[in-house]
């Protein structure tokens, strides 16, 4: 095949008409795509060999000048390196049989159908095969319970069950589709031992919270990296990677559903799942998946601000890119009256896990005055961020110099929300243990 052709259906590829850096290797994202499922249903690339075989090849190819394609090269390098140390990771936990909880649930057998490849038996091809869905099927645990932490935690549970279950997979709906079966039931054994509901927020001795109504208190609720969603290569599913569905009120809200109606929600109206697969992977008739599915969406509706455009939008613009630069630089320079501006009127704050909450600007605004004042007893110090993306939406990660010391470290890391009028009407302040996951420094 000519080099400057499409490896998945021949054609030529568009000239890139003087534009630097990579080339394209795919005509359009379809034939992308077809190469993406033809790599998931065994071809090359799955198994540790073709892995090590791409990393060969990608230092084969690495080249200094011009510094872009250098960078680009190298990026790409990093990540399939990384990707073999988890596959290793895997393979190693898989074998040893780590003992993890006795599982409430079971893996639904697949019914027989007509012969397929089958889950490698070795453990380096399995580990290879399941790690090439690492990235949606974290997301889909997130999903399901809110937590970062706990979403890797039941990603590595989820390849330890599917390891103990190989035998049950028969091929007839893909790997994909029997990973989140057990990914699925695995959420839902951990949400039965931890018994969490969520609760209302209370007011603290002594402190101005707002006239507003407390907010619903999450203590798992956790920020999730937009580098780690899987790219469109990765998960072409668009539905599985909707952005809508990872922004925090939407999160909060789905952690208000019953464990089982979260799935079938999930799994129904996020992943587009039938009622029958639904049913298949979670020991349910449809019947009854539809019963719970009629329950879910009204809560999940009475959870959610009441009109779409208010939590969900198509995405940052470059106005609101500019408003949470003023963020920054404002809390920079102490300026309470600049932070003021960019406020709505009705500007809600939670620190998840801490019990701190403010509803109203005039509430939010007394409480930064003290922190904020250089001459009050109570000033925490002077302040630097970086940018930041969590969950679709646009983050700013703060460092704080203690007054006295000359190190800048990890304070918190706040997630905005906009309303239409490009005011920040919600800020969710997070703690820093997950800077390392946005690539962001532990201190400056």
């Amino acid at each position: 095949m000519a080099e400057d052709s499409c490896p998945s259906c021949g054609k030529p590829l568009t000239a890139r008409a003087g534009r630097t850096g990579r080339r394209s290797v795919y005509c359009s994202a379809a034939c992308r795509q077809k190469a993406y499922r033809e790599r998931q249903g065994g071809g090359g690339g799955v198994g540790v060999d073709g892995l090590i075989r791409e990393i060969g090849r990608q230092v084969e190819e690495l080249v200094p000048q011009p510094p872009s394609v250098f960078y680009s090269g190298v990026t790409e390098l990093s990540s399939s390196v990384a990707r073999l140390r988890r596959v290793a990771r895997t393979a190693r936990d898989t074998a040893q049989e780590s003992v993890t909880h006795v599982p409430v649930t079971e893996v639904p057998a697949v019914a027989e159908a007509p012969a397929v490849p089958e889950v490698p038996v070795d453990e380096g091809d399995f580990a290879a095969l399941v790690e090439s869905h690492r990235r949606e099927i974290q997301v889909h645990c997130y999903r399901m319970t809110g937590s970062y932490d706990d979403a890797e935690d039941l990603v590595q549970e989820t390849f330890l069950r599917a390891w103990r279950a190989r035998d049950t997979f028969e091929g007839r709906a893909g790997a994909r589709t029997w990973l989140y079966r057990i990914a699925t039931n695995a959420c839902l054994d951990f949400q039965r031992r931890t018994a969490r509901r969520p609760k209302r927020y209370e007011p603290l001795p002594g402190m101005n919270h707002g006239g507003g109504e407390p907010p619903a208190r999450i203590t798992w609720l956790q920020p999730y990296p937009d580098d780690e969603l899987p790219s469109a290569e990765e998960q072409p599913e668009a539905a599985a990677v909707s952005r809508e569905t990872l922004e925090l009120v939407f999160l909060a809200a789905v952690q208000h559903l019953p464990p089982r109606q979260r799935a079938v929600l999930v799994l129904r109206d996020v992943l587009g799942l039938t009622a029958v697969e639904t049913g298949e992977a979670l020991g349910m008739t449809v019947a009854s998946v539809n019963s719970a599915l009629q329950r879910a969406r009204p809560t999940l509706r009475d959870r959610l601000p009441g009109r779409r455009a208010d939590w969900t939008t198509a995405g940052p613009t470059e106005h609101q890119r500019t408003l949470v630069k003023r963020y920054m630089a404002a809390a920079e320079r102490l300026d309470l009256s600049e932070v003021a501006e960019l406020l709505s009127e009705d500007v809600t704050l939670t620190m998840p896990p801490n019990p701190f909450w403010f509803t109203g600007r005039d509430a939010l605004l007394e409480f930064l005055s003290v922190s904020l004042d250089p001459n009050s007893p109570m000033f925490h110090g002077h302040w630097r961020h970086l940018p930041a993306r969590a969950n679709g939406q646009l983050a700013a990660g703060g460092y704080v110099r203690r007054p006295g010391t000359t190190v800048y470290r990890a304070q918190v890391l706040d997630v905005l929300r906009f309303d239409a009028d490009d005011r920040i009407v919600e800020i969710t302040s997070f703690e820093p243990h997950l800077f390392p996951a946005f690539g962001l420094p532990l201190r400056l």
